[in-house]
């Protein structure tokens, strides 16, 4: 259910409920004193003390001990005065219930106690009402029977509540075992083969090496031009592969970790670009990082998603858009980021749908902003990301807590 319409109708049931056992006491009231002749006929204290007890209890769910002593001042003071017997008591009732509920049966149980003893102990002391067992045992027998129904109804809220929590425990653990699973496969899987990568590139390197400086020894000439751009491709390669185990190594770190502390090595942030930057260079693309406005310390989640997002189109600018440049550029303005990536390669039709594009879009839907994916003027493929940094941060995350409620 949507928590804000689910809070919007316990609101109005607030307000509604009592409202109706107002005017059902009042009413109720008046309709009593027809069949109670002998009892002193509602005048306008009656209707106030009619009206507010429900009125109270607009409260009770925050402060019930008080609003249950102030109903209770409220009934006794009412059946003091005599007033006929009727829907007057309801208030008395509701606020019993909700107090045993919430836990706190003394109160509940003095309060009770003390609404009946009070009226009673008046009646039996005044000359023209005189001691009735009658009486006595059929209030008793009321009290006993409000008191019960409010015992089941703490008992059937700490059930549910129960139920809930072993729910919520079961939907927990089997998170964990899901996180468990996945952290087994990318160490087993992903982790390995890019280990693979790593080891074979620096292998490659090493007989690079070794076949150039035998070509030296024999033959004194230098290392044939043909294999700079081979050694560079083999160091971007071992580079890359080294920081993906290192990212990966965290995350399986993360998914083992069950109770989710701080991450042992840092996430990665904007702050980490010039790396990013001088890597897409080592691979043969001339990248420039440009950045306008006041610099200023983002949410996380913003500072994550922006530096995944320029991350994942760099990596379409080197493998996929046969680009020759790539510009960066982050702008920061009042109450938000944008990030623009460009290139002069073979645009956007070069790209297909699973090319990250994805990620990137539900990387800012996350965090409320959007992304979109356009052909760069000049040629190429230009990607505008804006991703709110302040009170937008807070309502996107707001209708994310309502949506997976």
């Amino acid at each position: 259910m949507d928590p804000h319409r689910h809070a919007a109708r316990r609101r109005r049931a607030t307000v509604l409920g009592p409202l109706a056992l107002a005017l059902v006491q009042t009413v109720g009231t008046f309709g009593a004193a027809r069949a109670q002749p002998d009892r002193r006929a509602p005048d306008l204290l009656a209707v106030l003390v009619a009206v507010a007890g429900p009125a109270a209890l607009t409260l009770v769910r925050r402060h019930p001990v008080p609003v249950l002593a102030w109903v209770a001042a409220l009934t006794s003071l009412y059946l003091l005065r005599d007033y006929p017997y009727g829907p007057v008591l309801a208030s008395m009732v509701v606020a019993v219930v909700v107090t045993v509920v919430r836990g706190h049966r003394v109160a509940a149980w003095v309060a009770t106690a003390a609404v009946v003893a009070v009226p009673l102990v008046a009646r039996s002391t005044a000359p023209d009402h005189p001691w009735s067992w009658t009486a006595f045992t059929a209030v008793g027998a009321w009290v006993l029977l409000v008191l019960a129904a409010a015992e089941l109804a703490r008992t059937r809220v700490a059930r549910t509540a129960d139920l809930r929590r072993a729910r919520a425990e079961a939907r927990r653990r089997e998170q964990n075992e899901e996180r468990l699973r996945i952290a087994r496969e990318i160490h087993d899987v992903v982790a390995h083969h890019m280990s693979l990568v790593n080891v074979q590139a620096s292998t490659a390197l090493h007989l690079l090496d070794k076949r150039a400086a035998g070509a030296q020894a024999r033959n004194g000439a230098p290392e044939p031009t043909g294999l700079d751009g081979t050694r560079t491709a083999l160091e971007a390669i071992k580079g890359a592969s080294k920081e993906a185990l290192s990212e990966l190594r965290s995350l399986v770190d993360v998914l083992r970790d069950t109770a989710e502390p701080a991450p042992r090595s840092p996430v990665d942030r904007l702050a980490s670009l010039p790396t990013l930057v001088a890597r897409a260079r080592s691979a043969g693309i001339a990248t420039t990082l440009e950045v306008t406005g006041e610099q200023r310390s983002l949410p996380t989640q913003v500072d994550h998603a922006a530096f995944r997002i320029v991350q994942e189109a760099v990596t379409n600018v080197v493998r996929h858009a046969a680009a020759q440049r790539a510009a960066i550029t982050l702008r920061y303005e009042a109450d938000r980021l944008v990030v623009v990536v460009q290139d002069d390669g073979r645009g956007p039709a070069g790209l297909r749908a699973g090319n990250g594009i994805r990620g990137m879009t539900e990387r800012a839907a996350a965090c409320g902003g959007t992304l979109e994916l356009t052909p760069a003027a000049g040629g190429g493929t230009r990607i505008d990301a804006v991703l709110p940094t302040a009170g937008e941060l807070r309502a996107a995350r707001a209708v994310g807590e309502g949506e997976n409620t």
